[in-house]
C-alpha cells in the first residue's frame, strides 16, 4: 500500500469533516425560530425561557458556543435532545441500525439487478433488449420515491392487502420467538426495501451500460475478440472488472448518501430510521438532534469515498498514487 497516498487522504478525509462540523453548527444558527419555544408556552413565565437557554448554553457568544460544540464533538458528546430529553447518541443509536438494513437490503437489490441489467444493456447494445432496459431505467430513475412507495401501498398493501402498510413490526406483537420477530420485521421490509431500491436501481443500470460500452472500445477487448474468446468469456473476465471501476464510486457515494436520502421512503412508510428521526428534529427544531443527525450522514459519505479510494488501489493496479 502507498502510505503516503493513505495518509493524504485521511489528512483529507478529517478536513473535509471538519469544515461540515463548522458548515454544520452555522446552518442551525442561522435558521429562524427560537429553539426553546418548544419548551415555552404562552403565558408562561420568560424566565423559563432564559433557564432552559443556560441549560444548553445557549446563552453563550456565538464563539463561546462554537469552542464548546467542537469540544463535544471530539470527545463523542452531542449533546442532549430538545424534544426527546435524551443523549443524542441514544437516540440516534437506536434509529440508526433501523436504517442501515434498510438501506444495505435496498443497496443490494439495486446493485445486483443495476449490474446485470446494466451488462444486458451493453452486451446488447442497439437492439431491442437495450432500448428497454434503458427505456425502463430512465423512467424508474425519474419517479419520485415518495410517490413510487405510495403506489405501491395502494396496490399491495390496501388492495391485494399482501403485505403490512406501515411501520417495522405489527403493532401489538410481544414476547414472541426470534425467528416470528424477523419474519415480521421481514414482511415490512419489502415495500421500502422495494421503493428505496428501485429509486436508485436506474443510475446503476446507466452507469454500468456506459462504463462497459467504453470498456468495449479498448484494444485488449479486441485482442480477446481475436483470439477466438466466448462473448460471455470476454465480458466476464476481461470487461467487467474494469467496468466496476467507476461503479466502485458510484456505489460508495450511494452508500454513504443513501443514509439520509431515506427520508422520503421511511416518512411514507413510518419506518422508524434516521430519515424520519431527522423529519421530526426539523420540526422541532432540536438542534443538537439535527446537529448530531447531520454528522452521522456526513461521516458516512466520507468515510465511503475514503474507502472507495483505498479499494481502487487493490482493483486496479494500473492506478499509481504519487
Amino acid at each position: 500500500m502507498n502510505y503516503k497516498y493513505f495518509m493524504k487522504k485521511v489528512v483529507q478525509s478529517l478536513i473535509t469533516i471538519m469544515i461540515v462540523l463548522t458548515l454544520t453548527f452555522i446552518l442551525f444558527r442561522v435558521m429562524p425560530g427560537d429553539p426553546t419555544a418548544m419548551f415555552v408556552k404562552s403565558g408562561i413565565d420568560p424566565s423559563v425561557a432564559e433557564k432552559v437557554k443556560e441549560d444548553y448554553g445557549l446563552n453563550l457568544p456565538i464563539y463561546q458556543q462554537y469552542f464548546v460544540y467542537l469540544k463535544n464533538m471530539f470527545r463523542g458528546d452531542f449533546g442532549d435532545s430538545f424534544s426527546f430529553r435524551k443523549p443524542v447518541m441514544k437516540v440516534i443509536g437506536d434509529r440508526l441500525p433501523n436504517t442501515i438494513i434498510l438501506a444495505l437490503c435496498a443497496q443490494t437489490l439495486a446493485i445486483g439487478f443495476g449490474i446485470i441489467f446494466g451488462m444486458m444493456a451493453a452486451a446488447n447494445r442497439g437492439k431491442k433488449i437495450d432500448v428497454g432496459l434503458l427505456g425502463f431505467s430512465l423512467f424508474i430513475y425519474a419517479i419520485p420515491a415518495f410517490w413510487f412507495g405510495m403506489v405501491l401501498i395502494v396496490i399491495f398493501g390496501v388492495k391485494l392487502d399482501l403485505v403490512p402498510l406501515f411501520g417495522m413490526m405489527t403493532p401489538g406483537l410481544r414476547n414472541v420467538t426470534k425467528l416470528v420477530y424477523i419474519k415480521d420485521v421481514a414482511k415490512h421490509l419489502i415495500l421500502p426495501v422495494f421503493t428505496l431500491g428501485l429509486a436508485i436501481f436506474g443510475s446503476y443500470v446507466m452507469i454500468m451500460r456506459s462504463s462497459l460500452l467504453d470498456v468495449f472500445t479498448e484494444d485488449y477487448i479486441n485482442t480477446a475478440r481475436a483470439k477466438g474468446f466466448d462473448r460471455r468469456y470476454i465480458i466476464r473476465k476481461h470487461a467487467l472488472p474494469n467496468a466496476m471501476l467507476p461503479m466502485v464510486t458510484v456505489i460508495a457515494t450511494s452508500i454513504g448518501f443513501i443514509v439520509s436520502g431515506a427520508i422520503q421512503t421511511e416518512t411514507v412508510f413510518t419506518w422508524p430510521g434516521i430519515g424520519t428521526l431527522m423529519l421530526k428534529a426539523l420540526v422541532a427544531r432540536d438542534y443538537p438532534l439535527l446537529q448530531g443527525s447531520f454528522i452521522i450522514t456526513s461521516f458516512a459519505v466520507v468515510t465511503a469515498n475514503f474507502l472507495a479510494d483505498i479499494v481502487y488501489m487493490y482493483i486496479d493496479p494500473r492506478i499509481k498514487y504519487e
